[in-house]
């Protein structure tokens, strides 16, 4: 697995050969530092600990600055750890940067995601409006009745209803990389990520498998199938 911190810049587009449009976002990915080594002999597991945007002394705590100074870094102010695929091979002091990705990667970002504070039902649930003709009186949007009745006599736990909305963490998968920029450090990802512009995320290589579709595998052994009565037409097509 690869894996770097960095932030949301913004949303954009760009244009492919053929001259579609592919809306994409700008993430500024590190430079990020590796602070902490995890070993088996030590730990239990491989895994490494990147450090990411520097940050005054005064701004971190004394066991966070004493961490650091271990590490012999410059302060920084988030951390995550990461299980990548070449950890053992990565020192302290060490750094990653965009390039440990590239044009056609996929890729899963985690953020948090924009908060709206308290909101109803109609916007959080996406729960109908009440009609508005024939007195249907100030509760257009309202909950509504919750009740299951004489039993159980009580609201399940769970149900939707009005609250806090947002600022949740929420993870967008198998996002392709469009282009990396190695000396502006730039990622530029296929579609939409969470949180608001200057938000932190970390890009990790998504879990999903991609499957390398071999030839023929549109063509349908079904005769009753257009493309199984017709292999050659169905290639065509393909093409």
């Amino acid at each position: 697995m690869k894996a770097i911190i960095g932030k949301k810049v913004g949303m954009s587009q760009i244009f492919d050969e053929n001259g579609r449009v592919i809306p994409v976002t700008v993430i500024e990915a590190g430079p990020c530092v590796v602070v902490q080594k995890k070993t088996s002999e030590k730990e239990g597991y491989e895994a490494v600990q990147l450090g990411y945007e520097d940050v005054a002394e005064r701004k971190l705590s004394k066991p966070e600055l004493g961490h650091l100074k271990k590490a012999d870094v410059a302060p920084k102010k988030y951390l995550r750890e990461f299980n990548l695929e070449n950890a053992a091979e990565l020192n302290i002091g060490d750094i990653v940067k965009a390039d440990t990705f590239k044009a056609g990667d996929f890729v899963d970002v985690t953020g948090i995601s924009k908060g709206h504070g308290f909101q109803g039902v109609v916007k959080r649930h996406g729960a109908a409006v009440k009609r508005n003709t024939h007195g249907g009186g100030p509760v257009h949007r309202h909950q509504g009745a919750l009740a299951a009745g004489t039993d159980p006599a009580r609201i399940f736990k769970g149900r939707d209803g009005a609250g806090q909305m947002g600022v949740e963490q929420v993870t967008v998968q198998n996002l392709s990389v469009v282009k990396v920029d190695p000396e502006l450090n730039m990622l530029v990802v296929c579609g939409a990520i969470p949180g608001p512009k200057g938000g932190l995320v970390t890009i990790k290589s998504t879990v999903k498998v991609h499957k390398v579709k071999q030839a023929g595998a549109d063509i349908s052994k079904n005769p009753q199938k257009a493309s199984g009565r017709n292999p050659q037409k169905a290639s065509a097509r393909n093409k």
